[in-house]
């Protein structure tokens, strides 16, 4: 292995480069564009896969292929993809670790990119997953590329996570994106910055609960003093729950499903809730959940109980001093490539809330800019593509040798 480039290369040369790759980068994105690649389409999704597989591999990463087994309901995603190349710096020697993530899936059916293919309207790029994660998935292919022909080798690994379901929660990869992101020293997610320009620094995480209501069932003509109902227990709970709007910053709750009872003669003795609360510190989903706890002891009627079930957690990326450092030096390395940006906090997750809650600092956004995902209108702006590639490709210089910041 050669020695190490101990400095990053000129923004200028990365901002050449990354012009000279605009047309290639073009022609790749209607390519992957044009793959079907719904969470539930393995044949599409492992498609894209073979794709970027073999991009990873021309560019000296061993990569590690993934297969999942199917769902509790059958269905099945596609396979993931780790990729890793180490360094000339080792972890001793100020080396660091990075991780880059993006998503294979879209939130689209099978016939989507026929029915509306990749196009261009000017210096707009539209296509099913232009945006969300096609044009951020290549982008760091494309940085990755340009480092490894300038031979900046300056840190102690690289590694590109590649995954199948994420557009659905990334219940088959969650385990794969944990243990990958274990040891990292830093996580750059690879979702489209957002319509202003703006990376993100903060996502909020996502508590899904059940609550199930037991009451106790009677006529409801003949004697329902002898009742305990539970859709007027749950009635009482929807109100309170909801009522938690307001008590914290950056704090959701939504009261999404309400079920109760079977038939209109009968004291209802059973319901259920659903529901989603977003936050955007680990505390705060900790404050939330004492609060729906104490609720359910409290229901409202008497001889109704209250089980509370959290059925999934998907931690925050939380805005902390680690990567307010990271956004610093990625907004030296826009104003490099002659852009400003900001930083933005969202209430979408994504795998980089994965990454975070490993303990790992994490960028996300670090794709060109677009907009309007999940929707027929989604877009790309291609102008923004090499400046953002080459503001991703100064990033991972600067973070990957920490004797250079």
């Amino acid at each position: 292995m050669s020695a190490p480039t101990r400095r990053p290369a000129s923004p200028e040369r990365l901002l050449g480069l990354a012009r000279a790759r605009r047309s290639r980068y073009l022609h790749d994105l209607e390519q992957l564009v044009a793959i079907d690649s719904g969470s539930y389409s393995a044949t599409g999704v492992n498609a894209v896969a073979d794709w970027v597989e073999r991009r990873l591999e021309l560019i000296g990463f061993d990569v590690e292929r993934v297969r999942f087994p199917p769902a509790p309901d059958g269905r099945r995603t596609g396979d993931a993809l780790v990729g890793r190349r180490r360094g000339a710096l080792p972890e001793s020697a100020g080396g660091r670790r990075i991780v880059l993530a993006g998503h294979m899936d879209t939130v689209f059916e099978d016939g989507t990119a026929a029915a509306r293919p990749f196009r261009l309207d000017g210096s707009t790029a539209h296509g099913p997953g232009v945006s969300d994660d096609k044009g951020g998935l290549l982008a760091g292919l494309t940085a990755l590329e340009m480092l490894g022909e300038l031979g900046a080798d300056a840190y102690d690994e690289l590694v590109f996570l590649a995954t199948p379901d994420e557009e659905i929660g990334s219940p088959a990869s969650r385990a794969l994106i944990e243990s990958t992101a274990k040891g990292m020293h830093y996580g750059l997610g690879l979702e489209c910055a957002r319509e202003n320009g703006d990376l993100v620094i903060a996502r909020k995480g996502v508590a899904d609960f059940r609550l199930t209501v037991t009451g106790r069932a009677a006529h409801a003509g003949i004697e329902p003093e002898r009742g305990a109902n539970a859709a007027l227990a749950a009635a009482h709970l929807t109100v309170a729950l909801q009522a938690l709007n307001g008590h914290w910053d950056d704090v959701t709750v939504n009261v999404g499903v309400v079920r109760a009872g079977t038939r209109a003669n009968i004291v209802c003795p059973q319901a259920e809730l659903r529901i989603e609360v977003r936050a955007a510190t680990t505390a705060d989903i900790r404050r939330v959940t004492r609060a729906i706890q104490e609720a359910a002891d409290h229901p409202g009627v008497p001889g109704v109980t209250v089980e509370v079930e959290q059925l999934d957690l998907c931690p925050p990326m939380e805005d902390t001093p680690a990567s307010r450092r990271m956004f610093g030096l990625a907004r030296r390395a826009a104003r490099s490539a002659g852009i400003d940006i900001g930083a933005a906090a969202t209430g979408g997750v994504g795998d980089a809330n994965l990454i975070a809650g490993a303990g790992v600092p994490v960028l996300d956004g670090l794709g060109p800019v677009g907009g309007a995902d999940h929707t027929p209108q989604e877009w790309l702006d291609t102008t923004t593509v090499p400046q953002r590639i080459a503001l991703l490709a100064a990033l991972i210089t600067s973070l990957g040798d920490i004797g250079t910041h």
